[in-house]
């Protein structure tokens, strides 16, 4: 069984068109990176992955259940979440431990659920596995950034979810935070254990190790998706940014960068 499977899927929002026909599918031993430009389609892709959105065509089926068809408060705590604006709504008087475990009842700011010891000793493991075990009694509003992106990883990990969707996480990290959460993410993406993951990111500098296929998006179209040896390659990372690219990878980790002959010849483009 696929964790999504996206058939023909389109959004319209306020006439505009953000996600066109995308046909796609994640199944449960894969981890996946969506590249593209800015207003390529990859939040509002993971929108519809998460059941915020339901498509305006196309059918969406998440966790076996198609959206429109489904509770989505069912659904919901099944798929773990990390992004700016799920960030935005957590209390910044939160102490990180309550942020951390109230992901069981779903909720953003403890107030009066009832946790049991279990819910305790799972913050309590997932905080140590994410090192921010000792920012337990802090607050959330005076965390880094870096400690607050580990932080909601994991929040998004508390309910055990079958499908971990992460938007962007490195972004606004420097250069020191961001190579230690993608260090955190490999470790994540080579667990056999781990759930199927979405990441999604403007860098190919910001995928971590243990990921095995990658979407290209651009104006809300597929432009490719496979393995991710066979995705991120220069003309394929060249046509979906509109610039001519030189592409390679190292001990596991990519890179990209302008070709010195990007100011010479426009890049190729794909059909």
């Amino acid at each position: 069984m696929s964790v999504a499977d996206l058939q023909g899927v389109s959004i319209v929002r306020s006439g505009s068109t953000l996600l066109s026909n995308v046909t796609w599918q994640v199944e449960e031993d894969q981890r996946w990176v969506v590249i593209g430009p800015n207003g390529a389609g990859k939040t509002t892709l993971l929108q519809v992955l998460s059941s915020q959105w339901h498509p305006t065509s196309g059918t969406a089926t998440i966790l076996g259940d198609r959206l429109g068809e489904v509770d989505v408060f069912e659904l919901r705590p099944r798929i773990g979440v990390t992004s700016a604006a799920l960030a935005d709504r957590i209390p910044k008087g939160e102490r990180v431990s309550d942020v951390v475990v109230s992901a069981a009842y779903a909720v953003m700011g403890r107030w009066r659920e009832a946790y049991d010891q279990l819910d305790h000793d799972r913050a309590t493991l997932l905080m140590q596995q994410l090192q921010v075990d000792h920012l337990a009694d802090r607050t959330f509003g005076t965390l880094s950034e870096g400690e607050r992106k580990r932080v909601q990883i994991a929040r998004a990990l508390m309910t055990d979810p079958e499908l971990l969707l992460l938007d962007e996480p490195a972004a606004g990290l420097d250069l020191t935070g961001r190579e230690a959460l993608v260090a955190t993410l490999s470790e994540i993406c080579t667990d056999p254990f781990a759930p199927a993951t979405v990441l999604v990111t403007h860098h190919v500098e910001e995928i971590p190790r243990g990921i095995t296929h990658a979407l290209l998006l651009k104006h809300g179209r597929i432009v490719a998706s496979g393995p991710v040896a066979e995705v991120l390659t220069g003309p394929r990372l060249s046509a979906t940014f509109d610039i001519l690219l030189e592409v390679s990878q190292i001990d596991g980790r990519w890179s990209a960068r302008a070709s010195a002959r990007a100011a010479q010849r426009p890049p190729a483009r794909l059909a």
